[in-house]
């Protein structure tokens, strides 16, 4: 048979999760304002953070398992049109059936079809990151299907009307204190005497959660990884949840990035050693639920595979940014990010923040869709340090960013920061002009007599000022200076 891949470019408008509805700049400076955000954020990131230096330092060859896991998944980005076509092939033969969704709208719609076939009017769900990259439960609940969510930092969010904001936490910004209004809010039955005691919060979300695992007929799950040789689906997690959703239902439908395919189980080895110390600080997950196709008598009698491009192969065919695709959703780098943990995720506008959202968002929806996000770093290279699979994300902002400036470019009319660009090229381009221009930024002294320093200039400048302070410029040149010294010491 022929296997379709690509065709849609980047991820559609319009539907899903991966553009926000305003430029980070602006997101961000909202969120800086909220102090108990910014608290929230700091003690659970640098908890993580502790957790996981404790873990990884256990390990005398953690580098070369970093190694290892950049070498597999540059060889499956290599190679994945054949990877795939193995898997269909496995997942088949098991008795699975497997669907190609060319963008969220096709995965969407094959999600919900299936459903509709079943007769059920809700489904469980266990986390997803690809489900809410292409919006299936707003899809499923405008064609009368229920989604449920499992995992309790998703439920949390879904509880609260909210938007998740770490890929491993989604509930990373709410506190004990909040959870608990949320659940006396919303939870059906809930003991009006609840606190926020993390285990009285934990039991009464099991207690909401138990009556739709024993009710519900389908499930949806995503996949951490999928082993070609054999057709084999992995889900790791920490709650038992996704046990539940995998075992219970009559019907099992799985969502798929198709980058998250591996070739072997030998592969597979190395991310489950990878994956757990980067993202939750365990040694190995609470739970690991393998499943391979359909086994008389055992687990869902009917299972579907939805794999989803949604932008992907454009990723794929940029030979500098498909190193993206390697991500295994860890989150390490969004832990150890000084952005992210000062702006949080929604900021980011996309259901995958922090440094590599924003290097993989603008990439799955062109960069001018999220032009911002490759400018939301600095670039300190913390990010590289801590990815399991060594992906050079700080290269990668720089990369994007190259993109947008020549994007910008092609404009007839040109930005104010092009026209400032070019006049500063105009003047360094020759040593006359350069020279003027030094006896010119003298004048700065008068703005900064005040306070030795600029902290205001008029429009389009003051977007600077606003939110940094210029040095005040020196007395003297750098070439006065040198004149000054020959002179000094030639007498």
């Amino acid at each position: 048979m022929t296997t379709f891949l690509g065709m849609p470019t980047v991820a559609p408008r319009g539907v899903g999760h991966l553009r926000g509805d305003e430029p980070f700049p602006v997101a961000a400076r909202k969120a800086l304002a909220d102090d108990q955000l910014r608290r929230n954020l700091g003690h659970a990131t640098r908890t993580i953070r502790g957790k996981r230096a404790a873990v990884v330092g256990e390990v005398p060859d953690w580098e070369e398992l970093r190694r290892a896991g950049e070498a597999i998944k540059a060889h499956t980005m290599a190679t994945l049109d054949t990877q795939l076509e193995r898997l269909e092939r496995e997942v088949t033969a098991r008795g699975g059936t497997v669907h190609w969704a060319r963008d969220a709208n096709e995965a969407n719609r094959i999600v919900l079809d299936l459903v509709r076939a079943t007769g059920a009017d809700e489904v469980v769900k266990v986390k997803s990151m690809a489900t809410q990259e292409i919006g299936l439960n707003e899809a499923l609940e405008a064609g009368g299907v229920a989604a449920w969510e499992t995992d309790l930092a998703e439920l949390i969010v879904q509880l609260g009307h909210d938007k998740p904001s770490h890929i491993l936490v989604p509930a990373i910004h709410r506190n004990r204190a909040e959870i608990r209004e949320i659940f006396l809010r919303e939870m059906p039955g809930v003991d009006p005497d609840l606190t926020d005691e993390p285990r009285q919060l934990a039991m009464a979300a099991r207690a909401h959660l138990r009556r739709k695992f024993l009710t519900a007929r389908v499930a949806v799950s995503g996949a951490n990884f999928a082993v070609a040789e054999t057709g084999t689906l992995a889900v790791v997690e920490s709650e038992g949840n996704g046990r539940m959703c995998l075992t219970l239902p009559q019907t099992l439908i799985t969502v798929m990035g198709i980058e998250k395919v591996v070739p072997t189980w030998t592969d597979l080895e190395v991310f489950l050693q990878l994956l757990p110390r980067s993202s939750t600080g365990e040694r190995m997950n609470p739970y690991t639920s393998l499943w391979t196709g359909v086994t008389p008598g055992d687990g869902p009698q009917d299972f579907h595979l939805v794999l989803l491009d949604n932008g992907r192969t454009a990723v794929l065919a940029d030979e500098t940014g498909r190193s993206a695709l390697h991500c295994i959703r860890c989150s390490a780098c969004l832990n150890v990010c000084p952005v992210y943990e000062r702006t949080g995720g929604h900021a980011y506008g996309s259901v995958y923040p922090g440094p590599i959202g924003a290097v993989l968002s603008p990439q799955l929806t062109g960069v001018e869709d999220n032009a911002s996000l490759p400018y939301a770093s600095s670039l300190c290279g913390a990010c590289f340090d801590a990815c399991p699979v060594r992906i050079d994300i700080p290269s990668l902002l720089v990369h994007l960013r190259a993109e947008h400036v020549e994007e910008r470019a092609k404009r007839a009319v040109p930005s104010p920061e092009a026209i400032g660009m070019a006049a500063m090229s105009w003047v360094m381009a020759r040593p006359g002009r350069f020279r003027g221009g030094e006896r010119l930024m003298r004048l700065g002294r008068v703005l900064g007599r005040r306070r030795d320093r600029i902290s205001a200039l008029p429009p389009p400048l003051s977007a600077w000022t606003a939110s940094r302070d210029l040095p005040r410029p020196p007395a003297q040149t750098f070439r006065e200076w040198w004149k000054s010294r020959a002179a000094r010491s030639a007498s």
